[in-house]
């Protein structure tokens, strides 16, 4: 009897009619072209990938560009910077030597500088750790600049810390301030609140050059003004007759109304200054006024402690509605100028205890003389010539807008701005024909 197993041996053993050959040829044939098959494919895909991949990689080579778009936008940021470094460098040479310079020496000497700066100090170059505006220094670089923060350096101090003289390895003068309330400031917050305050330019306003974070150091570079500050010049030893003229006074009073104008209406996000004072008005030699510390109360986020000590040491330029609100806004920045310009025309501090108990506050004293029409009574004595009724007339009634208590009554820093530079306002002046005239 068969086996299954001989059947099928036979049955594949048996010529088909295909060609007359057997099944097991038939079988291996199938398998021989499967193969080829399963080859071909194989060889096809494997030949198709690598072109995909060459084309792949000539279309990146052919696309990449020479500098990405963010590189060659830091490296035009850069090239801004330094041009306006050594623009400040420059004037500020100017102002030290008071030599009188055309441009093509400008040109000259910027060229200098800027080689100076980058080669022939000496000094290392700055680490790549710039934020887009200004220069980050190292703590090492200011210490060398202040002589290790001597004493003898030392040109301000005040509730945000001491400001120190300093020199540039390239010569350029720089006041440090080292910002004593470091107390829970991150240094990525320190970063982005500096370049923000960094980006503020404006000739009434002391410019920003650099920062250092270095441990739990906070420091600020400021562009160095060498002729002191508003409060030395009204308050200080000047002898039995004041520098500062009626014209002087007024060109202070204006150029810090223009600064601070342009902090609530030239920027966007506006800035409050909410420290608006006399020892925060520098002043150059040409008596041009540089409104300094704008933003600083924003940048170090005070503890409460802080603020309430700093209010106190400031006390009599704070507006009422502080009181109340606990905020210092655009508005308190108005009264806290009309304090200001209170003070440029008497030559008086806001609060005196020195003084008579009825002359002691200034706003009440200067607003009791100009009630009773006595408003000649309030120049600062140290004034050899005396201004124009007209004139003291005008200053006199912007002050009394400015310290409003009706916070909606106040006038916007550039409506001060231009109620100061007008001759004529708020007043109508009759001409000799008897006809009136703005």
């Amino acid at each position: 009897m068969a086996t299954p197993g001989d059947s099928l041996t036979d049955k594949l053993a048996i010529k088909t009619p295909l060609f007359t050959i057997s099944g097991y040829v038939v079988i291996g044939v199938i398998l021989v072209l499967v193969l080829v098959l399963i080859l071909f494919v194989s060889v096809t895909v494997c030949v198709l990938s690598r072109k995909r991949r060459s084309r792949r990689a000539k279309r990146r080579s052919s696309l990449i560009p020479v500098a990405s778009d963010p590189i060659a936008q830091f490296k035009d940021a850069d090239r801004k910077i330094e041009q306006i470094q050594i623009q400040n460098a420059a004037e500020l040479k100017t102002l030290l030597d008071e030599k009188p310079r055309s441009a093509d020496r400008n040109r000259s000497q910027d060229s200098e500088l800027s080689f100076a700066s980058t080669s022939g100090s000496g000094a290392a170059p700055p680490e790549p750790r710039d934020l887009g505006w200004g220069r980050w220094y190292s703590l090492r670089e200011l210490e060398e600049a202040t002589g290790g923060f001597a004493e003898v350096n030392v040109i301000g101090e005040g509730g945000y810390g001491v400001v120190y003289r300093g020199v540039l390895p390239d010569g350029s003068l720089v006041a440090v301030k080292n910002l004593l309330n470091n107390k829970g400031q991150a240094e990525k917050e320190f970063k982005v609140e500096v370049e923000a305050i960094g980006k503020v330019r404006h000739k009434n306003l002391v410019g920003l050059l650099g920062y250092c974070a270095d441990g739990n150091k906070r420091m600020l570079v400021y562009e160095y003004v060498d002729n002191g500050n508003l409060e030395q010049w009204l308050h200080g030893d000047v002898g039995p007759s004041s520098p500062l003229t009626w014209e002087i006074r007024m060109k202070i009073a204006i150029g810090t109304a223009k600064g601070l104008a342009y902090l609530h209406e030239g920027l966007e996000p506006k800035v409050v200054h909410r420290d608006v004072k006399s020892s925060n008005i520098l002043l150059d030699r040409k008596w041009n006024a540089k409104v300094s510390d704008f933003g600083l109360a924003k940048l170090l986020q005070s503890e409460k402690s802080h603020v309430t000590t700093r209010v106190m040491g400031t006390f009599g330029y704070v507006s009422p509605e502080y009181a109340s609100t606990g905020m210092l806004t655009e508005a308190s920045d108005v009264y806290s100028f009309g304090v200001l310009l209170m003070e440029i025309i008497t030559g008086r501090i806001p609060v005196d205890y020195s003084k008579p108990p009825e002359e002691m506050n200034l706003i009440d004293w200067f607003k009791s003389k100009v009630a009773a029409r006595l408003g000649e009574e309030v120049v600062d004595p140290l004034i050899m010539i005396q201004p124009t009724p007209r004139q003291l007339k005008r200053v006199l009634l912007v002050c009394l807008r400015c310290i409003d208590p009706d916070v909606a009554k106040r006038p916007k820093m550039g409506q001060t701005v231009h109620m100061l530079e007008a001759e004529e306002f708020p007043f109508r002046a009759a001409t000799q024909a008897g006809q009136v005239q703005r």
